[in-house]
């Protein structure tokens, strides 16, 4: 099935409600996508679909209308607390996004009432609304679905709510099991009644997901939309209007050539994206200082209330840069993107087409861009055969200004922009040692002297991949670090409280303890990170927002100060403690928290 438009609503076999027809009029979709045409009317004569489809073909409405159609045909009147129809998804941008689609169609239902269930708000209001309005439509993320289930003492019984359920939808399915929500899904499917319709849809489709379909769907119909002339052997996975380039840079050259890039491009609409949440924050402020009269926003999945109010706000933007990480790698429908921008290539292959999926979506034109170093540029190869995802070479010409000392600049007029900067690197470094296709990406082929000066680094971090290494390629500044004074005059307040006990301490010694030498913190936090990830299965809470967090790392230095006090650690523990903290903060948030965003790294 071709990736087209498959003619007008009323070519359908089924005939749709008078009020849907007139919302798909008003909102000018006046042609289906194939994935539409071939989903809603299975749906519609009680069949379990199985959709698999490219990013941006058209999925969601290939679910909301069915979802109303359905409701409307029940024999009996949906009550006030009865769920008719469940939508799980795996990020709250894409939940937000489907609720105000259905919003959009529900207004010429009014008998009909939705409800979003979705990290980052308090779960009791969550308890609270539901119990005063109702719910016949519920959109959720798996993580607050599962938590609406325990809260019996409450006062809600969803359980029962949901045992009339007509339709249940997983949308980015495969998503939803590569970020461990498996648990979570089996603990849901166990309250649903057996006898529903059940819709899956995924960009990809792998052997969890199998299991997924044998579980929740019963004698599904398949589906399988591919673009235009591509042989269902070698199926390409990213919209046939992508124009998708590289371009080779060196380290130190890199954030120069990005910059330039979104001067020439700052009246379009650009993602960016980056590996880490603290590249995203460094990074991000560095551009709305560089990048003149453009709205910048950042994204990524350690900011808690404020991500949905930046993702509306940037949707509404005619032209703008989001700086981002993987959180908004699949399903999000931002209008008119014209460039995806990888600084930093994701760490699994999949995620990159999922990142160029971003634009391009309906069968616009869109353009996506990868920035690779020279070490990396077999990567181009490895995603023609592994992705089958070809790239052209784009040669970035012209004048490119020199910014990184505005960006040094930067660091020393606020502490806040030195740390994010050092927090930054070592996160980089980190996320790099983990790429799965780690033939390519080797982290010990980096060159971290010219990489630092890529980062515009006044000194390197303290950090155990650093220990024994001079690096005399990178000159640090010879201002006083330690004399930078933070911006925020609460934060220095607490800083200079520190450094005062920190120097009243030092004239006490105290007898060392024998310790065993530290490994990188690549290998050493290895098993810790399957401990994480094996709790973040069970739990997806969502991390807290940075700038709490950062004050947060000033409070544990005054706890660790104490302890060297009361000589329950050694000074040598107590600088490496430090060290840790002001190098590369650990986070004490699961999943969507974590530093490195790759494929398992998006929250609820």
């Amino acid at each position: 099935m071709d990736n087209t438009t498959e003619g007008t609503w009323e070519s359908l076999p089924v005939k749709l409600n008078e009020g849907i027809l007139q919302t798909l009029e008003e909102v000018k979709f006046t042609h289906m996508t194939p994935v539409q045409a071939a989903c809603i009317p299975l749906f519609m004569r009680n069949k379990d679909v199985a959709a698999e489809a490219v990013t941006g073909s058209g999925k969601t409405l290939a679910f909301v209308i069915p979802i109303i159609e359905l409701l409307l045909k029940r024999e009996e009147k949906l009550k006030k607390m009865q769920v008719g129809a469940l939508v799980v998804t795996p990020t709250r941008e894409l939940a937000l996004q489907i609720s105000e689609v259905m919003k959009q169609f529900l207004q010429k239902f009014p008998q009909f009432t939705q409800i979003l269930l979705i990290g980052g708000t308090n779960p009791i209001e969550d308890v609270e609304k539901f119990k005063e309005h109702g719910a016949h439509i519920v959109i959720a993320t798996p993580g607050r679905l599962e938590d609406m289930f325990r809260r019996k003492a409450d006062g809600l019984d969803l359980a029962s709510s949901v045992k009339g359920l007509d339709v249940l939808v997983l949308d980015e399915a495969d998503r939803l099991l590569d970020m461990g929500f498996e648990a979570s899904l089996n603990n849901i499917l166990g309250f649903l009644p057996k006898q529903r319709r059940t819709g899956l849809f995924s960009a990809t489709q792998t052997q969890e997901l199998e299991k997924l379909v044998r579980a929740g769907l019963r004698n599904p119909v398949r589906i399988t939309v591919k673009e235009k002339g591509v042989a269902a052997t070698s199926m390409q996975k990213t919209p046939s209007k992508l124009s998708n380039y590289y371009t080779i840079c060196r380290s130190e050259n890199k954030f120069n050539h990005l910059v330039t890039f979104l001067r020439q491009h700052k009246h379009e609409k650009n993602l960016v994206f980056f590996s880490t949440c603290a590249c995203v924050e460094y990074y991000g402020r560095a551009l709305e200082v560089l990048v003149k009269k453009a709205d910048v926003h950042c994204i990524h999945g350690k900011m808690k209330n404020k991500r949905n109010k930046i993702f509306a706000d940037f949707r509404a933007l005619k032209s703008g840069i989001l700086v981002c990480t993987d959180v908004m790698a699949r399903g999000i429908d931002i209008p008119d993107v014209n460039w995806v921008l990888q600084y930093d290539p994701p760490s699994n292959a999949s995620a990159f087409v999922h990142r160029c999926g971003r634009t391009a979506r309906i069968g616009n034109q869109g353009n996506a861009l990868v920035f690779l170093l020279p070490m990396e540029e077999a990567y181009v190869n490895f995603l023609s055969i592994n992705q089958k995802c070809p790239l052209q070479k784009m040669v970035l010409s012209g004048d490119v200004p020199d910014v990184l000392p505005k960006v040094k600049t930067l660091a020393l007029a606020d502490r806040a922009m030195f740390d994010r900067g050092m927090r930054a690197f070592v996160s980089y470094v980190q996320a790099y040692a983990k790429h799965e296709c780690s033939l390519i990406f080797r982290s010990k082929d980096l060159d971290l002297a010219t990489l630092a000066r890529g980062f515009a680094l006044l000194r390197l971090p303290r950090m155990p991949e650093l220990r024994g290494d001079t690096l005399p390629d990178f000159k640090e500044t010879t201002v006083d670090t330690d004399k930078i004074r933070y911006k925020d005059k609460q934060r220095e307040k607490l800083r200079q409280k520190l450094l005062l006990e920190l120097k009243d301490q030092v004239k006490i010694s105290y007898p060392k303890k024998n310790f065993i030498k530290n490994k990188s913190w690549s290998k050493q936090r290895s098993k810790k990170e399957r401990r994480e990830k094996r709790s973040a299965k069970r739990r997806r809470d969502e991390g807290s927002d940075v700038e709490d967090e950062e004050m947060q790392e000033l409070l544990n230095d005054t706890r660790i100060l104490k302890k060297l006090k009361k000589g329950k650690i050694t000074e040598e523990d107590f600088e490496n403690q430090i060290s840790a903290q002001i190098s590369g903060p650990k986070s004490k948030h699961k999943a969507g928290a974590a530093t490195h965003e790759g494929s398992g790294g998006e929250d609820v």
